[in-house]
């Protein structure tokens, strides 16, 4: 068995695992009874749960969602939770885009951590809807990558880098009322952030120790 077969082997195994581990929920109604998946359920009450490596497939998913519960209701507010060590730039800014993009609010919420473009989506919520749970951490630092191949190729990926690094410093800049200046230089090497830092930094508008009756 070649190693690609055995990692996309094992992916499918922990995959199979984790939906096997997902709670079911059971509802009753006039028509009977029916069954949803928690996550399904939560959804219905507009929370989305942006968890673990951000990629593209996750990406798509988010995006569907976001626009699914714009078609529903464009006037009410999305809660989207983030757990997630960061990832692809490129998906991120999908998300990020497309959270500008709808109508209705999208508030933010870290619990556990927000990392690289964890924490990127975590700023991005509606300013004054943005949270982290009490003990929650934060970590912002600019985007890497690798190239290989002629040297003018490695030239280009090179200028590439330095030119989303600079857009996504902008926009944390404009997210967190920081100056650009400053954000260049935080990000340079992993910026570590408790919840109380994140708020005094911009990068959340609060944090929460008990829900409050907007969420």
């Amino acid at each position: 068995m070649s190693a690609h077969t055995t990692a996309q082997s094992a992916q499918y195994n922990q995959s199979a695992t984790q939906a096997a581990l997902v709670p079911m929920v059971v509802e009753q109604s006039a028509r009977g009874e029916r069954s949803f998946d928690i996550f399904s359920r939560l959804l219905r009450e507009r929370v989305i749960f942006l968890t673990g490596q951000v990629e593209d497939h996750m990406a798509n998913l988010i995006v569907a969602q976001l626009l699914f519960l714009e078609a529903e209701n464009p006037d009410k507010d999305i809660h989207l939770y983030i757990n997630s060590p960061g990832g692809s730039v490129s998906a991120g800014l999908a998300i990020f885009d497309t959270m500008n993009f709808i109508k209705p609010e999208v508030s933010t919420i870290c619990m556990g951590g927000a990392y690289s473009m964890g924490s990127f989506l975590l700023a991005a919520g509606e300013k004054g809807k943005r949270y982290a749970l009490a003990n929650a951490r934060v970590m912002i630092h600019q985007p890497s990558g690798g190239a290989q191949g002629q040297a003018t190729d490695i030239e280009i990926n090179a200028r590439e880098i330095l030119k989303t690094r600079a857009r996504l410093n902008e926009i944390l800049a404009e997210r967190t009322g920081q100056p650009v200046d400053k954000i260049e230089k935080d990000v340079e090497r992993d910026y570590w952030l408790d919840a109380k830092e994140a708020k005094e930094y911009g990068l959340i508008d609060e944090v929460l120790e008990r829900r409050p009756a907007s969420l």
